[in-house]
């Protein structure tokens, strides 16, 4: 499952971001923000049109990510004694 696709309010761990080509900067830039492995990430809410931009908490820290971006993360569910 993709970060896109995760319903709002339902938290997720990053399995990983994918790179659409070698030495790829959007995802380079995702995992500086803090979407790598194991990092507990959730949509906070959806923009008003196409639901675009996704607004998306990584701890404590909220990002606006477009849905093309967030289609790059890739998500496992949270374990239910984790949430």
């Amino acid at each position: 499952m993709t970060l896109s696709d995760t319903p709002p309010r339902t938290p997720v761990l990053v399995d990983a971001v994918d790179d659409r080509h070698p030495d790829d900067p959007i995802a380079r830039r995702l995992r500086e923000l803090g979407f790598v492995a194991g990092e507990r990430v959730e949509i906070v809410a959806k923009g008003p049109i196409g639901a675009e931009p996704l607004l998306v908490q990584v701890g404590y820290t909220r990002f606006a990510l477009r849905r093309a971006e967030a289609a790059r993360v890739r998500v496992l569910p949270l374990a239910k004694e984790a949430a």
